[in-house]
């Protein structure tokens, strides 16, 4: 299981409580309570149903839409389209097509300039639920040019295998995009 840092804020909070002067133990009980609620709150869900199972794309989901709200800082007040930079990767473009109370709809992709024209590579759209907290893949890019994610998209026949093998892309390249620095909002915002 792998667990993110719980925020700076309520550590400093635990500590200043303790700092200061005496505070009941039915107190200090209440925000051992929370604390353990903050951490559980940043444990990335660990898939323990059978890989391919519907119980396990749902995990996969809240994994998803973990790492998706560290790579988009603000992702529920997000909107516009954003470029990310990072000295060691391509620069990597955000796009909030849709939003509504609970969901959004995003476009995450790298563009490559080649001589038919310009290329959304690999054009990913998810779908967020913030009140599920889940993050979905509802598509890529249709004709992959890497024979590795053509031959994957060749392997799932039904539609719980494509949600899979789509769902399992978007965890590992949002682990590369953390890994790699790339973080929004951006420096520089592009206008439509």
């Amino acid at each position: 299981m792998r667990l993110f840092s719980p925020p700076v804020l309520y550590a400093g909070t635990l500590r200043h409580l303790q700092l200061c002067e005496p505070v009941s133990n039915a107190l200090l009980a209440r925000y051992a309570i929370l604390r353990d609620m903050l951490v559980d709150s940043y444990i990335l869900p660990e898939c323990i149903a059978k890989p391919g199972s519907f119980g396990g794309l749902m995990a996969l989901y809240e994994a998803n839409f973990i790492k998706l709200n560290q790579l988009v800082k603000g992702l529920g007040e997000c909107s516009g389209d954003h470029v990310s930079y990072v000295s060691d990767d391509c620069e990597l473009y955000l796009q909030i097509e849709k939003r509504s109370k609970y969901t959004c709809e995003l476009r995450l992709t790298y563009r490559f300039d080649e001589p038919e024209g310009l290329i959304a590579d690999p054009d990913l759209v998810a779908r967020v639920y913030f009140d599920a907290r889940m993050a979905e893949v509802k598509g890529w890019i249709d004709s992959h040019r890497h024979e590795l994610l053509r031959m994957l998209s060749r392997h799932c026949h039904q539609e719980l295998g494509h949600c899979w093998s789509r769902n399992i892309m978007f965890s590992k390249w949002l682990d590369y995009l953390l890994e790699q620095g790339h973080v929004f909002p951006p420096v520089v915002a592009l206008s439509r």
